[in-house]
């Protein structure tokens, strides 16, 4: 895996002249991994930086996060963006609306796994149990590091029985531990259908997609963009199916500022 920044001349040479989808993470992408999730807080100049893009005529920007809708719109707080929270279980943004259908079973089954999780994990200190509406996320980044095998050994023992009877599933993330609806759905399925309805809004301009992010969920969505769009993964080169890598998020804010320049100079170009 390359760093983004060494290939920056040529890539700035491939994205001119082409409308830009950017696909972003939040947490650990646009601002850093924090201690608890509502101190999660973007920069000042990240979120200016995503008003311009978000204005731009050229540009389409979308946050995918495993956050609530509610919690990433209130988050960014920045209108033309399309939000995916619940990892795309629910989407708003311009001209488009969408919630996935759950089963009235599933969500008592959630609140049952709320409860037991709840009274067999509250004697750890640091368990944050977060219940987002369609999932719940068990945030153990505060724990003990001694303690975090028992969080993950409670956690599993205490859905073992909804896992094998495919009543929900689960995703590990970073510090977190997420139950989600039993449906094929994830980010990688998010971007491609996004990214067909804005292709065929857009009628033939041709069109880059571009996924950021940092996690386990994000490479979902980095294969399903490995032969068509730009990804980058968000942290210390490993195993992850992106092509490129920026190490932080102050890396990520830069490249971001590259693509607005490109494109407001263009629109200068224009008039």
């Amino acid at each position: 895996m390359e760093h983004l920044f060494f290939q920056l001349n040529k890539l700035k040479s491939a994205l001119k002249d082409k409308f830009i989808f950017i696909f972003l993470d939040y947490d650990g992408t646009l601002t850093p991994i924090v201690q608890s999730p509502d101190k999660a807080i973007i920069p000042r100049k990240t979120k200016e930086i995503l008003r311009g893009l978000s204005k731009n005529p050229h540009c389409r920007v979308s946050i995918i996060s495993g956050r609530a809708l509610k919690d990433i719109k209130n988050k960014i707080g920045l209108e033309g963006i399309i939000y995916a929270g619940n990892h795309g279980l629910e989407i708003d943004g311009p001209k488009i609306k969408f919630k996935s259908p759950v089963s009235s079973g599933y969500m008592t089954i959630l609140k049952k796994i709320k409860a037991i999780l709840k009274k067999k994990l509250s004697k750890i200190k640091g368990v944050i149990i977060e219940g987002k509406g369609l999932t719940l996320s068990v945030h153990y980044r505060l724990v003990d590091t001694k303690d975090a095998w028992l969080v993950k050994t409670i956690f599993h023992e205490a859905l073992i029985h909804y896992i094998v009877s495919n009543k929900v599933k689960i995703r590990p993330g970073k510090k977190v531990l997420e139950i989600r609806p039993p449906i094929e759905w994830d980010k990688g399925k998010i971007v491609l259908w996004l990214l067909a309805r804005w292709k065929f809004i857009l009628n033939g301009t041709p069109c880059i997609p571009i996924y950021i992010g940092d996690d386990a969920t994000d490479e979902d969505a980095f294969k399903a963009l490995k032969n068509t769009g730009l990804t980058v993964f968000v942290g210390d080169p490993g195993n992850s199916r992106a092509k490129y890598y920026l190490k932080n998020t102050q890396e990520v804010t830069e490249f971001l500022e590259q693509i607005l320049k490109i494109k407001t100079d263009e629109d200068i170009c224009r008039n």
